[in-house]
């Protein structure tokens, strides 16, 4: 590991500041941060510490409605929270099929939108990478790349997004709140996020220096709850990544779908909303071939980068499947499995 300088800021204001210097970094838990420092894949030469900064480990219902997410709440607090777990199933089941639970424990809510691209390209600095190098190439075009993208992916880049909770968090439209010396501003998730193009180093809409200070689920998005789910399919059953999941949020009324949202995760370089799925929906029964025309509208525009064919049948049968679950209710109980196909599908509308 490289020599670094250490920073303890007591403010967003002193910590932006100490992170515009370049070669600086923030540190969360450091759950990827530091594994990529170990490893040479991450060189700071400034780690800003945000770990003891007041106000940004709360979860509050704001005057509108909405929901706000310190930086620093830990993803474990999440589906702890009761409230927030009727409200947001779907956010509390991604949250609890990712990692160990000792991870869940001390990774923050920021760290987890921040986290890099599980591509083993990426992490092999022997490797052409674009993202760790740009200009290098992409050893994973033409290389091992069954578990890479099918949407959205270009020459230049072609590794997925490791995210759970950003895939739930897309489907229900979060605003991400950003701090920077500029002041504050807020962003869609789905803005958030950059498709790689030719530049897939930049993976966000951060400018230098900026931080993520909260995430805020807008008072509509707990209109959902009753139909609501995560599912997500991995090579073993736990501490894995997805090859391909979904998030599925549906409104129902006299027998048909009033509005759909939809989400995929495992299978582009950020968290996908499957637009064209949710128009597919709109005014359909929810029935098994309503799911299936969604599906395939969601993998429209698919193609293999590879050895990764499977993924765009396999993404349209996860798909299928969460809005099956979702159409069925949200069960009182989150599975002992959560976003596991090994889990019991079917649900009760517990909160209608």
């Amino acid at each position: 590991m490289n020599l670094f300088e250490y920073v303890r800021p007591a403010s967003v204001d002193e910590a932006v500041a100490a992170a515009s210097e370049p070669g600086s970094a923030y540190l969360g838990a450091g759950t990827n941060l530091l594994d990529l420092m170990k490893g040479g894949v991450s060189t700071p030469d400034r780690l800003v510490d945000l770990t003891h900064l007041p106000d940004l480990d709360r979860i509050e219902t704001l005057p509108d409605g909405s929901t706000r997410i310190g930086a620093l709440v830990r993803n474990a607090a999440l589906p702890r929270d009761a409230d927030f777990a009727r409200r947001f199933p779907a956010v509390a089941e991604a949250l609890l099929s990712g990692a160990s639970a000792q991870l869940r424990n001390a990774a923050t809510l920021a760290g987890n939108l921040m986290q890099r691209t599980r591509c083993a390209y990426f992490y092999d600095t022997a490797s052409a990478c674009n993202k760790r190098m740009p200009g290098a190439g992409c050893d994973a075009v033409g290389g091992e790349n069954r578990a890479h993208a099918v949407l959205g992916w270009s020459d230049h880049c072609i590794a997925v997004h490791p995210s759970d909770l950003c895939v739930a968090l897309t489907a229900l439209g979060a605003i991400v709140e950003i701090a920077g010396t500029a002041g504050r501003r807020d962003v869609p998730i789905a803005d958030f996020y950059r498709l790689p193009g030719e530049t897939p180093e930049k993976e966000t809409a951060l400018a230098a220096g900026e931080m993520v200070v909260a995430v805020r689920l807008p008072a509509d998005a707990a209109a959902f709850a009753a139909n609501q789910r995560y599912l997500k399919v991995r090579e073993r059953t736990s501490y894995a990544f997805a090859l391909a999941s979904a998030a599925a949020a549906l409104t129902i009324a006299d027998g048909r779908i009033v509005e759909a949202r939809v989400a995929l995760g495992g299978v582009a370089p950020v968290p996908w909303r499957a637009v064209a799925a949710e128009a597919a929906l709109a005014g359909a029964a929810p029935e098994r071939a309503a799911f299936e025309r969604a599906a395939e509208a969601a993998f429209a525009e698919a193609r293999p980068s590879g050895d990764n064919a499977y993924k765009i049948e396999l993404g349209r049968r996860v798909v299928a499947r969460v809005l099956a679950m979702a159409a069925a209710g949200t069960p009182e109980r989150l599975p002992a499995l959560p976003a596991s196909p090994f889990a019991e599908p079917a649900g009760v509308a517990a909160h209608v």
